[in-house]
């Protein structure tokens, strides 16, 4: 080949193989470009991923995928790995409706092993991978790629405590070290990745004594057996210690320079070699390549559209309902000592880090660990304190055992800021944020409020902080308020909005209020009447409200949610109680929602005004002719 080489030249993945060390170097600088000049224009994952071109360009040089399954854990940072595997020319389209996913997807590409949006995964996986090669009688290899950051979540652990005890496999961990997750990284398990990182200089040494030996004729190989043989006396006495992971049964490799392709490719080489379970320990810059991002990697882990000469946003950050819980918050632990906050790793995601600068003794961030913080917040309960754990709903969902084990069961008063709820956009299936009604709501002793507005969510942080006892969740939209609707008389409970006698009901909760409010309007020009019947503490019911639908003849229920368990299924079996005789429908989520803008997915689901209207139209129509 020439030496001289771009991307739409080559077969991809295949003839990078082919290509020298130069050369690929100067492919990684054309992937950066690419990188930020895409991301600057769809939004996503942008420091992640400048983070890993080296690394998925190894990757890629020395296993053979797909017949060798890599598995990217939480997968945002799988942007490289999309450009070197055949989807080069669709990357504009990235997490675009229609486009490419900003995760991987096996039904995008045989490349793409495992569908991945949560953390603390890809072990578990890999491991599973390898442990089928091998009873199928194949001798590929499983490379699970994971963060420093999802290193936090105890799945990670689980997984490793199970693969490093089978000697026999072809698994590969490669932990991408940049000393970061969304949020810096904390903890003792940080504390402890330092410490390896400062065994490098160890390391160097010891690799370049072994190249040096192998070039001695004759007696060079044999003092390099030597040598192996006396290596873990000699490394226990230079680093006094055992790695964790050489405990847990895997041989441990690195640190390793994760933006130097030789030293990627060296060690790959020997991990390969070993066909056992191998953990190679990467150190990488996050946002390599563009000085916004290296200085900044928690603000461009995931970004909206930003202008690549300034890495400013395009449109200057809007209040929006994460920073109004976050500060409102504040203001309620000003009044009560006992208010604690607590985060996964998302303080700036939920809106916390105003609570951490006013009250840092009271802030806790555990970690990509949901189900410890649940656990840990039903432990400060049981002493009297209120923790608020806010969450993304999708990630909520990773914690529904100690929900109910570990606070419902025992009432303990804990309060679930339940942020991204509903629809998301871009980020697609695995973060779409429609299962946390339907999930609680099947769990005793818990309370749901769905505001609709800055004002009606302050309410409900009131009242939730006020329960005497139980679960309570304060569900609320991604991005800020859009409200036309007078809220001069918004309550916490329900509400009737009547303009007059009319046969037709609209039920509805949370930000879709605006969107009935803005079609009962537009039906009202046509002629067409309708009450509207909105929700904010959805869960429970009131027992009265039954008895005041059942006297509508036709009764409309638009949900932002997944049906199946959802408030309208619950309305429908109220309704059925009582004999309702009427028309009942209901249009809700029915599945898994693929990126797309928030309006198009909720266009698409029936559920803004306009599609409201249309429907609405249909059943009177539909009612008129029988």
């Amino acid at each position: 080949m020439n030496e001289k080489v771009t991307l739409e030249e080559l077969r991809l993945p295949q003839d990078l193989k082919k290509l020298s060390l130069s050369q690929c170097n100067a492919l990684c600088k054309e992937i950066r470009n690419i990188l930020i000049s895409t991301v600057s224009k769809t939004g996503g994952h942008l420091a992640s991923n400048l983070g890993v071109v080296e690394l998925t360009m190894a990757i890629h040089r020395n296993f053979n995928s797909p017949e060798d399954k890599i598995v990217w854990d939480v997968g945002h940072q799988s942007y490289t790995h999309k450009i070197l595997t055949g989807r080069l020319d669709s990357f504009s389209t990235l997490r675009q409706e229609g486009g490419i996913s900003g995760f991987p997807k096996p039904e995008e590409s045989p490349h793409d092993t495992f569908i991945s949006g949560h953390s603390s995964t890809s072990v578990s996986v890999a491991c599973g991978i390898a442990e089928a090669m091998k009873l199928q009688g194949k001798d590929n290899y499983a490379v699970a790629v994971i963060g420093d950051g999802a290193m936090t979540g105890g799945m990670f652990y689980e997984a490793i405590n199970n693969c490093g005890r089978d000697k026999r496999s072809n698994l590969i961990v490669i932990l991408n070290d940049n000393n970061m997750s969304i949020s810096k990284s904390v903890g003792s398990l940080s504390k402890y990745l330092t410490s390896l990182r400062n065994t490098e200089k160890y390391l160097n040494t010891k690799r370049a004594v072994e190249r040096g030996l192998g070039k001695i004729p004759l007696v060079g190989t044999s003092v390099a057996k030597g040598i192996k043989n006396v290596k873990d006396s000699v490394k226990s006495n230079i680093l006094e210690q055992s790695t964790m992971f050489e405990d847990m049964g895997f041989i441990y490799l690195g640190p390793v320079n994760g933006h130097s392709l030789s030293e990627l490719e060296e060690v790959f080489h020997m991990a390969k070699s070993y066909h056992q379970p191998v953990f190679i320990h990467i150190k990488t810059i996050k946002g390599k390549g563009y000085r916004p991002a290296e200085e900044n990697p928690g603000e461009y882990h995931g970004i909206s559209k930003f202008d690549i000469a300034t890495g400013n946003p395009e449109v200057a950050a809007a209040d929006s309902y994460s920073t109004v819980f976050g500060r409102e918050l504040v203001k309620l632990a000003d009044k009560d000592e006992r208010i604690c906050a607590i985060t996964a790793a998302m303080k700036y995601g939920t809106g916390l880090q105003f609570f951490h600068f006013k009250y840092p003794e009271r802030f806790y961030d555990v970690g990509i660990a949901e189900q410890h913080a649940v656990t840990f917040a039903g432990g400060l309960a049981s002493m009297g304190m209120i923790p608020v754990f806010a969450v993304y709903s999708t990630f909520l969902q990773r914690s529904y055992d100690q929900l109910i084990h570990d606070v419902a069961i025992g009432k303990l008063h804990i309060v679930l800021g339940v942020d991204r709820a509903g629809i998301v956009g871009e980020d697609g299936e695995t973060h779409q944020g429609l299962f946390d009604v339907p999930m609680l709501t099947s769990i005793p002793n818990t309370i749901i409020y769905s505001p609709s507005c800055y004002m009606e969510m302050k309410m409900c942080m009131r009242n939730a902080i006020n329960e005497d006892t139980g679960l309570v969740a304060v569900r609320y939209p991604r991005g800020a308020e859009k409200v036309e609707f007078d809220q001069s008389d918004i309550t916490i409970d329900w509400l009737f909005k009547q303009i007059c006698k009319s046969e037709t009901l609209i039920i509805t909760y949370g930000r879709l209020y605006n969107e009935a409010y803005k079609a009962q309007k537009k039906l009202r020009k046509e002629n067409i009447n309708c009450d509207i019947l909105k929700l904010t503490k959805i869960h429970p019911l009131d027992g009265e409200l039954g008895e005041k639908i059942v006297k509508y003849k036709r009764v409309i229920f638009f949900e932002e949610a997944f049906g199946e368990g959802g408030i309208s299924e619950k309305i429908g079996d109220i309704l059925s109680e009582l004999g309702y005789c009427g028309d009942y429908s209901r249009i809700t989520a029915d599945g898994f929602v693929k990126q797309a803008s928030v309006k198009s997915c909720l266009e698409k689901l029936g559920l803004t005004s306009g599609k409201m209207v249309e429907y609405i139209k249909e059943r009177c129509l539909s009612d008129a002719e029988t």
